[in-house]
């Protein structure tokens, strides 16, 4: 690997705000906040909009959508493909 190239990798908080969930990891984001973390050493921290804490699909709460019968309504508004040939 060469020198000077890369960006630097460190450690990095990642803070979901709504959930109140925060998760260490290394990352090459880097951010003028810091947070003290549980070990007692102060790492930047990143707030982040969604993880897998809030994230519908991971916490259970996803919508189920009926696809077909959309499908179903597609084809009777517009007949089907084999229809119009």
């Amino acid at each position: 690997m060469r020198h000077g190239i890369h960006p630097v990798s460190r450690p990095v908080v990642f803070r979901d705000r709504a959930a109140g969930f925060q998760f260490l990891s290394r990352s090459t984001l880097d951010s003028d906040k810091t947070v003290e973390w549980e070990d007692g050493a102060t790492y930047p921290v990143v707030d982040v909009e969604i993880s897998s804490a809030s994230h519908p699909f991971h916490t259970g709460t996803a919508r189920v959508l009926d696809t077909a019968g959309r499908v179903e309504r597609f084809e009777r508004r517009y007949g089907t493909a084999s229809a119009r040939r």
